[in-house]
């Protein structure tokens, strides 16, 4: 059974969150404070962490922060009641995968827990007796192994939350094609965002800081302007 971390300060709302999660068949641990969340990470060892941003002790982008700083990468849905385009794009760049607005219903928060732990499963349950060989994505330097979620960069491990490894697989996948932004949401994320495609942005800045010599001049992942982005893999080094 999956185990769901709901760190949350408005006990009305946890409430709600645990008895609709546990109800839609996952185990709920809960904590009223940021400090104790973030502890609550490795002793329980969650499969998702639903996050509020404003917490007593230590606020959400801090737990946030320091998970992604000490390389814990258990996808993170960000609760927030501020409607603020910043408070949103902010908690992406510090690790984020995903993020709901207040007020928000039950039903809609257990449809992204279940869109979020479907795409990560491979991660905790790997494929039994499949050899992997076969489907290793090869691109210059860069080495994607997809059913052990991992991808080598010049034969370094590079450090992804479940996101950038989804959309850096899926960009992989389709080297050389032009991808629209509604495309890499409809792909990677699997739901609609309501036009709101500056994730998809933010999350291809996290992939260039690991894979690009410089940012701005990308030799990989290219910006086509108006369009979306292209994984460039024609001149891609050997």
């Amino acid at each position: 059974m999956e185990k769901i971390l709901v760190i949350e300060d408005e006990v009305s709302i946890s409430t709600l969150l645990k008895f609709n999660l546990e109800k839609s068949g996952y185990t709920v641990v809960t904590a009223m404070d940021g400090k104790t969340g973030h502890d609550l990470v490795y002793s329980e060892k969650p499969d998702l962490i639903l996050l509020d941003l404003m917490l007593p002790q230590m606020d959400g982008m801090e737990v946030c922060k320091q998970l992604r700083m000490a390389k814990n990468n258990t996808p993170i849905l960000m609760l927030t009641a501020k409607d603020e385009e910043l408070d949103k794009i902010l908690g992406l760049e510090l690790g984020a995968d995903d993020y709901l607005t207040k007020p928000f219903s039950p039903r809609e928060v257990v449809a992204r827990v279940k869109a979020i732990l479907r795409r990560t499963k491979h991660m905790t349950v790997p494929a039994e007796n499949d050899s992997t060989e076969d489907t290793v994505i090869q691109i210059g330097p860069l080495e994607i192994h997809p059913e052990k979620y991992e991808a080598l960069f010049h034969s370094a491990k590079l450090e992804l939350t479940p996101k950038e490894f989804e959309l850096l697989l899926y960009l992989a996948r389709n080297q050389n094609r032009v991808l629209t932004r509604e495309q890499l949401l409809n792909a990677v994320w699997n739901y609609d965002f309501l036009g709101d495609s500056r994730i998809v942005d933010v999350h291809i800045s996290h992939l260039r800081e690991k894979i690009e010599a410089d940012t701005k001049q990308p030799k990989y992942i290219k910006t086509v302007r108006g369009l979306g982005y292209k994984f460039e893999a024609d001149h891609a080094e050997l």
